[in-house]
């Protein structure tokens, strides 16, 4: 099984489940987050003070696939959440070792 965490922008979010959806992913897991990358923030001015926003508001999606479908979430992911400009986010990848549905006790792929 692996667990994939997006970072995307706000905006694409919608798109992103759709696609994730198609791909036959059965839930996910929505975090509003703040960070930054090679984005670097960017300079406001508010009642005529410059300020630096260092931290970027962005969408954290998680979720959790049998290994045969991670490659498909993934250019899922790729393909609703790209616009091409910096900023567009990340996707990490990760092996999980187990699962466990907490109301009926189901473990690894049927807990999924």
């Amino acid at each position: 099984m692996k667990k994939i965490e997006a970072i995307i922008r706000h905006f694409k979010l919608e798109e992103v489940k759709g696609a994730l959806t198609a791909a036959g992913v059965a839930g996910m897991t929505v975090t509003e987050v703040r960070g930054f990358g090679r984005q670097k923030g960017h300079k406001e001015v508010y009642r005529g003070a410059e300020y630096t926003v260092d931290f970027l508001p962005k969408v954290k999606i998680e979720i959790v696939v049998d290994n045969s479908q991670s490659q498909n979430a993934i250019n899922a992911i790729l393909s609703a959440a790209r616009t091409g400009n910096i900023g567009d986010g990340k996707i990490f990848v990760s092996d999980l070792d187990s699962v466990v549905r907490i109301r009926t006790g189901e473990a690894g792929e049927a807990a999924i």
